[in-house]
């Protein structure tokens, strides 16, 4: 049986996201690899008992982590059913939905109908009643704004998320649901993009200007561009790295010298 380090909350940072009285730690433990049916349950669980006993609190996921889709909610459902169950309250935990999840016109994008449908879904595999933060994970210009922040709000309402997020805006349109959810009075709080020297984006199209001055979280995503930025591939591809083994993300192409 898992017992957590009871020295867990001394070693870790934790920041207030934007102006919300939430605080999160300073490094989060995301879900979006190794955590799908191609990779080992155990492992799995060592990396979240290693996550928490360190004092990482924050655990990242959406609805198509994998592979295949779902299964990451899954796999971080019967840990949390197995292990963490008695420490959900001291966990924090966020899911997603806005790419591609199911067939047909409505599991994509960012419709009332596909966000609050993927986020029951999600509920389910991880046998949850509510998740912390629920973003919507792109930008979606053939949705009305209004009809997707309401439904982030609707779901607030609902009690199946405390707060929500944005994932992968930019500047011009993070203001603009940034107004529609003030006036829902809707607990948006957080914006999570990709950010790290190879992917400065966020500086050029309004994102980290427009969060700092809308009193808005940031939290980055492939902070060392999945392994880019470590030692890992200095000297060739490792038989068991990221790009050896699964490659949708990380492309061989990507190891040039000037990188």
């Amino acid at each position: 049986m898992y017992i957590a380090d009871k020295d867990r909350y001394n070693k870790l940072e934790y920041a207030r996201c934007g102006k919300s009285s939430l605080k999160l730690p300073r490094v989060s433990l995301g879900l979006w690899h190794n955590f799908g049916d191609n990779n080992d349950f155990e492992t799995m669980q060592k990396l979240c008992f290693t996550a928490f006993d360190n004092g990482i609190t924050h655990f990242d996921l959406a609805n198509n982590y994998g592979p295949p889709y779902g299964s990451a909610e899954i796999n971080f459902g019967r840990i949390l059913k197995q292990d963490l169950k008695k420490y959900r309250d001291e966990l924090l935990i966020s899911t997603k939905a806005g790419y591609d999840m199911w067939k047909g016109p409505y599991g994509n994008w960012g419709s009332r109908k596909y966000l609050i449908a993927s986020l029951d879904q999600s509920l389910k595999r991880m046998g949850l009643e509510y998740v912390d933060i629920f973003y919507h994970h792109r930008m979606d210009k053939d949705t009305p704004l209004e009809e997707t922040m309401g439904a982030l709000n609707q779901i607030v309402q609902s009690g199946k998320a405390l707060y929500v997020g944005l994932s992968n805006y930019d500047g011009e349109t993070l203001a603009k649901a940034s107004e529609i959810l003030t006036q829902m009075h809707c607990p948006f709080i957080i914006n999570q993009n990709r950010y790290s020297i190879f992917d400065r984006t966020i500086e050029n199209n309004g994102l980290k200007e427009m969060a700092h001055k809308l009193n808005k979280g940031i939290i980055a995503f492939s902070p060392l561009a999945q392994g880019l930025l470590t030692d890992r591939y200095l000297k060739g591809i490792p038989e068991d790295s990221r790009i050896k083994t699964d490659g949708r993300f990380l492309k061989a192409e990507i190891l040039t010298e000037k990188n």
